[in-house]
Formats: structure tokens, C-alpha cells, sequence
């Protein structure tokens, strides 16, 4: 394994830079906006708090887990969490945001969550590498999606 130190500055901003994988990332919000391509997962899921450390539920392959203070935050399908016992307060349906966002990207998350409030859908964001998955209360899934299309097609 060669060291960052044996690396020069540029090869390591090159690396940055090109990324990972052939897919490109889109920083400006306009392009973002206009490219949204919503897509409602299968499923329902659930965010469990439980104790101890995230390897200790990796078994369970969570969508997510979150280290806190208080405890571990887990994204589950919600038949993995009754299974298993886990408490949880609600159901969610996942929105993947199918534009491969940058990491970098300023405003996203801002314009889909203001226009999720707009219409009183609670939106919970979580960034992967390549998309951002909004996590919405089931019940309200088909409306939040419909909104995000709309968001996509006027681009405000």
C-alpha cells in the first residue's frame, strides 16, 4: 500500500477529482434540480435506536447506521425490525434521487426538503456516495414523489 506521503500533491488531487467509478457527479443545483429522476423504492422502513456498537448489528445489513451519543441509529426494512424485536415509531418509504449528486453539491437537499415542507411531508435525508435517498412517512410517499417530479420538470 503506498502512502499519502509517497504521493505527490497532484495524484492526489487527481484522485479526488475523477472519483470513483465511471459515473459522473453534478454539483450545479440547476442541473440537479432538472434531473432529479425520482424513484419510490420497495419496501417499508423503519429508524430503530438500540444499544452497543454498529458492528454489532451488521448481521442484519441496515440500509444505514448512524453513531450517536445516545445510542445506534439503524435504517431497517421493517420486516428485519419486527423480526428482531426492535421498537420503532414509524414507517417509511424510500426516495432515491436518482442524479448521481455530488458530495460538494450546495442547495439540494435545502430546494427537495422546502418543497417536501411546502406541501407538509417530513423529509429525512441520508447521502450515499453516488444519490440521496429521502426517507417519507409511507402514508405520504406517492404525494412526495409526485412533488419531487414537479420540483424536477420547473426546477424551483
Amino acid at each position: 500500500m503506498i502512502s499519502l506521503q509517497s504521493k505527490t500533491k497532484r495524484q492526489v488531487e487527481a484522485r479526488f477529482l475523477t472519483g470513483v467509478g465511471s459515473m459522473k457527479c453534478v454539483v450545479e443545483l440547476d442541473t440537479l434540480l432538472n434531473t432529479l429522476s425520482p424513484k419510490l423504492q420497495d419496501g417499508e422502513f423503519v429508524f430503530c435506536a438500540v444499544p452497543g456498537s454498529i458492528s454489532a448489528y451488521g448481521h442484519l445489513e441496515p440500509l444505514a447506521a448512524i453513531r450517536e451519543p445516545e445510542g445506534v441509529t439503524l435504517i431497517l426494512p421493517i420486516v428485519d425490525a419486527v423480526r428482531e424485536n426492535f421498537r420503532f415509531d414509524h414507517t417509511f418509504r424510500q426516495i432515491t434521487l436518482t442524479v448521481h449528486s455530488s458530495l460538494q453539491a450546495v442547495g439540494l437537499t435545502a430546494a427537495v426538503s422546502g418543497k417536501l415542507a411546502a406541501k407538509g411531508i417530513p423529509a429525512n435525508v441520508v447521502a450515499g456516495f453516488y444519490h440521496d435517498h429521502i426517507f417519507v412517512p409511507s402514508e405520504k410517499a406517492r404525494e412526495a414523489v409526485d412533488v419531487l417530479r414537479e420540483l424536477s420538470r420547473s426546477g424551483k
